[in-house]
């Protein structure tokens, strides 16, 4: 017995022939998705009750099929023009169910006069429907209306007074429709009315009689400028909507919406002003004004005893706030991001209940007051970029502080005595303030996990001149992950005890002045990343930890040792660009997952690092740069490369390597820029550019020599699974450049196949046309010869 069959494909063409039908009597639910029927219609079994059929072929329904006991019908995402052709008023009767969303050619809602059961109808999609059939007015079990997103339609039926039991109408992104039905008051059951992004301009005046109605949002409506004066009848009402709206000003009745628990205005750029009777909502726990143009708030909004969140984000003409702000004892988030507040009441210590303050951009404040010192349950301040000059003592008392951000606070100078005492602060970030000595008692910050408080290392002189000290209690941070200092002028010598700070998984000291580090890192267990980029007085690298993976001492100009790096098994990048008085790298030999390794102009250990190279260190890098104007003899040298296909052999990696100079002096601009971005590679497909990418060459060196870079891309790049039997690769200079000197000498391509580059073994003994590409790159290393470079 036949009750349910399901037959769909979501490729391809599947016919279902319907005489195979006929027999099941007693089938009920039918899902013939993305299939062709072939055969008449009238041998679908007349007891169906379901009918999904997806990605229907068929204009419309045929007018042979009469399912008089269908319930639910799902045509969604169809080609089809009209429903049906049915022409008995008796076959939808029992229709509770229509779905026909993303029906892109449906042009006419079907006549549903005959429906006596229909609850629920989604046009959502059908961006060809331009009007709707006025029997819909009629159907007086229609529980759920979705016309969401059908952009062309300009007509809604006038007479709805059949639509008693409606409770979700959605007209969003119905951009053409200018009006909805005067007589919507008769839709007595209505919870749900969405016209967000529509051409309306005014909302009916019946619209008080919604009296259940508990959603109104009428987002992205530029037309409608003023509301009823009865919307404080919809007492029902939970949620008013009207962000970027064109909306000048509330009726004073929306003081009267008692539960009222979300109101959202955000993007109103034609409101001024919010009325006094908002303080007698009640119920409101989020209230949005962010981006509008509210030049105060209600001085009474203290009254709102269950607000939780207010937002007012971007309202530039909001000045000040209300005294009675402090009266708000529910409220956990406040966000005054990019107002012109000067100064917060001292009536804000009054907010107990207050979790996460945000004052981002407030240009013109200029303090906190001593009471912020009593919201004890704060866990998030933002204070970026306002213009504070210190933070008040009282600071060390909020106990729950999790997060504390100051970056761009350029006028704050010192950090407060009493910081020491957040125990629970886990985040200070105070990138790019004129802070330059942190209390003694900060190792007290048991708590803290991320430290970052770089700062631009291009300030003028006169800042840079000012050396910053690390106060003793530092290294106590025990919990400390993550800690980046640059430009913090240190200078001297690094405690040895800085080994303590055992959790640091990140540590950035670049741009500073010290002269040495600890005799040792090892005791840094976690480290996994050390950049000390333009140390310049940096002599030497201690001994470092197994755990690292990215080391970079590039531009550290006064670098002359490192000490053994064999036990760095993790390391995958190595930078030291332009450390012209490093000799040796011993033990780079044994870095089997380096894959970038960056030595421009360091001319002096350039030999014996080449010497070092092994086949085992070669075989995972991806990037390389040194001192060097040569290239493999085996590489194509030609302008342009020919990829051809192999049979059984497929494309693994492509090598692009080249020698680039500067020809004259770098301006100051560029020495922190990353890399040269002016050299690229080209996939050609009957000489017309498929495929362009800039290749990595990190690192602007300090001298005017020729580079060799070597780049080698997977086949999970574009530069390789773009390829195809005929392809070419060029290797070009861009044009115009980015940098000014920028000379490409010599460019060469490798093409790796599989089997070019896999065998382990010894090959010692092998041809070169036996060996694989990276033992061939080692002896090409190996046996490297300085150049008498010009």
């Amino acid at each position: 017995m036949w009750k349910m069959f399901f037959l769909q494909r979501a490729e391809g063409e599947l016919i279902l022939d319907t005489q195979a039908m006929k027999p099941m009597v007693n089938l009920r639910l039918l899902q013939i998705n993305h299939a062709n029927v072939k055969g008449k219609f009238k041998n679908f079994p007349p007891s169906l009750k379901w009918l999904q059929w997806k990605n229907c072929p068929l204009e419309n329904l045929p007018s042979d099929y009469a399912p008089h006991e269908l319930a639910v019908l799902d045509l969604s995402e169809s080609g089809i023009q009209r429903v049906w052709g049915w022409t008995s008023t008796k076959v939808a009767e029992n229709l509770m169910v229509m779905n026909v969303r993303h029906c892109y050619n449906l042009v006419a809602s079907p006549d549903l006069s005959s429906c006596k059961s229909l609850e629920k109808l989604d046009f959502e999609g059908c961006i060809r429907l331009t009007k709707i059939h006025k029997s819909l007015g009629n159907v007086r079990t229609l529980l759920q209306l979705n016309l969401n997103n059908c952009i062309n339609l300009v007509e809604f039926p006038c007479d709805v007074s059949g639509l008693r039991l409606l409770q979700n109408l959605i007209l969003s992104n119905c951009l053409k429709l200018k009006e909805l039905p005067q007589d919507i008051g008769s839709m007595n059951s209505l919870k749900e009315l969405l016209v967000d992004e529509t051409a309306i301009s005014m909302l009916p005046q019946s619209l008080y009689r919604l009296t259940k109605l508990e959603k109104l949002s009428l987002n992205g409506c530029k037309f409608i400028k003023r509301l009823p004066e009865r919307l404080g009848n919809l007492i029902s009402l939970k949620v008013l909507s009207f962000n970027h709206s064109a909306v000048e000003e509330l009726p004073g009745s929306v003081g009267s919406l008692s539960n009222l628990e979300k109101l959202s205005l955000m993007g109103c750029q034609s409101l001024t002003t919010i009325p006094e009777s908002i303080s007698n909502l009640q119920s409101l726990m989020e209230f949005s004004i962010n981006r509008s143009a509210i030049k105060e708030l209600p001085t009474a909004i203290g009254s709102l005893p269950y607000l939780k969140t207010l937002f007012a984000g971007g309202c530039h003409f909001l000045s000040k706030l209300p005294d009675s702000i402090g009266g708000l004892a529910s409220i956990s988030e406040l966000e005054l991001d990019g107002t012109s507040i000067s100064d917060l009441p001292e009536q804000i210590g009054g907010l107990k209940m207050i979790q996460k303050l945000y004052l981002r951009k407030c240009t013109s404040l200029r303090a906190l007051p001593e009471a912020i010192g009593m919201i004890l349950n704060l866990t998030t301040i933002n204070l970026f970029g306002c213009n504070i000059t210190e933070l008040p003592e009282s600071f060390g008392r909020l106990e729950n502080l999790e997060m504390l951000i100051l970056n761009e606070c350029k006028k704050l100078h010192k950090l407060p005595v009493s910081v020491g005492k957040l125990k629970s602060l886990c985040h200070l970030l105070m990138i790019k303030t004129a802070v330059t000595v942190l209390p003694e008692n900060f190792g007290n910050l048991s708590s803290l996990m991320i430290l970052e408080m770089q700062k631009d290392p291009h300030e003028s002189p006169r800042i840079q001149d000012q050396s910053a000290v690390l106060p003793n209690s530092f290294t106590r941070l025990s919990l400390l992950e993550e800690l980046n200092a640059r430009a913090w002028r240190i200078s001297g010598k690094i405690p040895d005890d800085f080994e303590k700070l055992s959790s640091l998984k990140n540590l950035n000291l670049g741009n500073n002045n010290f002269s040495s580090l600890p005799s040792s890192l090892c005791g840094l267990s976690l480290l996994q990343k050390l950049h000390l980029p333009h140390c310049e007085e940096l002599v030497s690298l201690p001994p470092l930890p197994p755990s690292l993976e990215e080391l970079d001492a590039s531009n550290c100009f006064g670098l002359e040792t490192i000490s053994d790096v064999s036990g760095l098994e993790r390391l995958t990048l190595l930078n030291i660009t332009n450390c012209e008085k490093v000799v040796d790298i011993p033990g780079i030999e044994c870095l089997k997952f380096l894959k970038r390794l960056y030595m421009s102009s360091c001319k002096a250990c350039s030999l014996t690092v080449k010497r070092r190279l092994s086949k085992i260190c070669l075989r995972n890098i991806r990037n390389l740069s040194m001192p060097g104007s040569k290239l493999p003899d085996w590489f194509s040298q030609e302008s342009v490369v020919h990829f051809s296909e192999q049979k059984n052999r497929t494309i693994k990696a492509v090598i692009v390597c080249v020698v680039v100079s500067l020809d004259r002096e770098i301006p100051e601009k560029w020495r922190y820029f990353p890399s040269v971005p002016d050299i690229k590679a080209i996939i050609l497909d009957q000489n017309i550019p498929i495929f362009s990418t800039s290749l990595y060459l990190l690192g602007i060196p300090k001298i005017h020599e020729d580079q060799i870079h070597i780049c080698r891309y997977s086949n999970i790049t574009p530069l390789v699974s773009l390829l195809k039997d005929g392809c070419k690769i060029q290797v070009r200079k861009r044009d115009p450049v980015v940098i000014e000197g920028v000379q490409l000498k010599k460019s060469g391509v490798h093409l790796i196949f599989e089997d070019d580059d896999d065998y382990d073994g010894n090959e010692e003994m092998l041809d070169e046309s036996e060996q694989s590409v990276s033992k061939k790159l080692a002896d090409f290393f190996n046996s490297y010869e300085e150049d008498n470079q010009v």
